[in-house]
């Protein structure tokens, strides 16, 4: 990295030290049919943006990894300077409760408006959940919900196993739950996360669901999670008239564990990491999305990664000063295929909220990526919230 961008990304930081911008939870409006309670939820949220850089799109790490790199690299010419601001993330969501022979039958519906990159409705969750046993769609039972750091960006760190839902049955006994889970889905991407580097056409197939493990579980002031999945990742050649190459198949894995602690009543430091082996888009914002990829021989190669996230959140007035870094790596160095291999960001912000129902939001972020020659460049982003709740 150059001096001047070291010097560029220390300044703005300094700056964005005296910004103040913690998002409340969605409320919700309650009522009860019979012996069902039902509540409706969601939030209107605008999104106010300014990069200072290159055009980065309406959340950082989900265009940089999906829609063609935005983070300009150095040397390459860019255009500087762009205002944007909108409600893609507004969301709304619907959920009822009822006692069904000694145990809560739940179900819930959300969806929010950022399918397609932003502008789509889209389905977050639908679920059903009665005994310990859950079937619809809702968060990977790879990710604990512990290591993450409040951002105002949508996308949330790289690093840090991926917040993505998608379609499972799970079953949760305590602190312990286990799933098997849809492979094709995970991180929303056209070819999906089986998506192999392969030959002429998409050859990639799934003939196993992704299986996950997860334990969670808190002792005083510090809480813990350790998740593990494991995956089967294959191609078909005969799906491509064109191919040169036989089927193959390999078994892709992943850990991630993630802790956070209250050192006071102000102060929560947090930190996770995420390693694997084909682990693909169970990795949050990965460099490379694909898990895997034929090599020139016609074996199904597995491409390691390794991420991690270190965030703290102090409690200041009527909200929190949350700050973190995060990074993703993936290992090309000995592997057949080019591309980005390091993917870092950084946050700073104060949430706030003041009245009920209601939030407001400052941060200033920085971005950056690198390839596997050795080219790097880096964006910073200035961004507001204004959030209502219902």
């Amino acid at each position: 990295m150059t001096q001047y961008n070291k010097f560029k990304q220390a300044s703005v930081f300094a700056a964005s030290a005296l910004a103040l911008a913690v998002a409340s939870a969605s409320h919700a409006v309650d009522f009860e049919v019979g012996d069902t309670k039902a509540s409706v939820y969601g939030y209107a949220k605008l999104d106010i943006i300014y990069d200072v850089d290159a055009d980065l799109g309406n959340a950082i790490s989900h265009n940089n990894a999906t829609t063609g790199k935005k983070i300009v690299l150095d040397g390459e010419p860019s255009q500087d300077g762009h205002f944007n601001m909108h409600a893609y993330q507004s969301r709304i969501g619907f959920q009822t409760t009822t006692p069904v022979s000694g145990s809560d039958l739940v179900t819930r519906i959300e969806g929010d408006f950022y399918g397609s990159g932003g502008g789509s409705f889209r389905l977050r969750h639908a679920y059903g959940s009665w005994g310990g046993i859950l079937a619809g769609q809702t968060w990977t039972n790879f990710y604990g919900f512990v290591a993450g750091t409040p951002t105002i960006d949508f996308t949330g760190p790289p690093g840090v196993a991926n917040q993505a839902r998608q379609p499972q049955l799970r079953y949760t006994a305590g602190n312990f739950s286990a799933s098997i889970e849809d492979p094709d889905t995970l991180g929303g991407s056209e070819k999906a996360q089986n998506d192999v580097v392969q030959t002429d056409s998409d050859t990639a197939k799934s003939e196993l669901p992704d299986v996950t493990a997860r334990y969670t579980d808190t002792s005083g002031p510090f809480k813990y999670s350790a998740s593990a999945v494991l995956r089967q990742l294959e191609f078909d050649a005969e799906a491509d008239p064109n191919a040169t190459v036989d089927d193959d198949s390999a078994f892709g894995w992943g850990i991630a564990l993630e802790a956070a602690m209250d050192v006071s009543e102000a102060i929560t430091l947090r930190a996770g990491v995420t390693h694997g082996d084909g682990l693909g888009g169970y990795m949050n914002v990965s460099p490379q999305t694909s898990p895997a990829y034929v090599a020139d021989n016609g074996d199904l190669e597995t491409l390691e990664s390794t991420g991690g996230t270190l965030g703290a959140s102090i409690k200041a007035g009527p909200g929190a000063i949350n700050a973190s870094y995060n990074v993703a790596t993936v290992d090309l160095d000995d592997e057949e295929i080019d591309g980005d291999d390091t993917f870092e960001t950084a946050y700073l912000n104060y949430i706030w909220s003041p009245a009920e129902r209601i939030s407001y939001g400052i941060e200033t972020s920085w971005a950056s990526r690198e390839t596997k020659g050795g080219d790097d460049g880096d964006a910073v982003r200035i961004q507001g919230m204004v959030m209502y709740s219902f």
